[in-house]
């Protein structure tokens, strides 16, 4: 089953934390700051959404299936809706560069108490 391994990667994230929120959507954090959104619609994957940089977001969203995610900073955030679109690699790569962009944006002492736990 494909979520199973989306919600395993998420958490093999480390200093990954998660809530469920806005309905149906698992919300994948560090540090408090979301990196993920995984919507559902019951068991079945509605959509994932993740940040990435300007210069990505021009490139993913020529991808079909792949949009502005809803209600989301201007091109920081895409939404893969049809998860056909990339392949299970692309997307891990893809929740990976969304963590490490979101970490990277954490205050330094943060940063560097996060790194001294693991």
């Amino acid at each position: 089953m494909r979520l199973d391994r989306l919600k395993s990667f998420a958490l093999s994230l480390t200093h990954t934390t998660w809530v469920k929120q806005w309905g149906e959507c698992l919300v994948y954090k560090v540090a408090d700051k979301m990196f993920l959104i995984i919507a559902l619609e019951g068991e079945v994957i509605d959509g994932v959404v993740v940040k990435c940089t300007p210069e990505e977001f021009d490139e993913l969203t020529e991808i079909d299936g792949i949009t502005q995610a809803p209600y989301f900073a201007k091109r920081h955030w895409v939404k893969v809706a049809d998860l056909e679109a990339l392949s299970e690699k692309l997307l891990h790569a893809r929740i990976q560069r969304s963590y490490d962009l979101v970490f990277a944006k954490l205050p330094k002492k943060t940063q560097a108490a996060l790194r001294s736990k693991i």
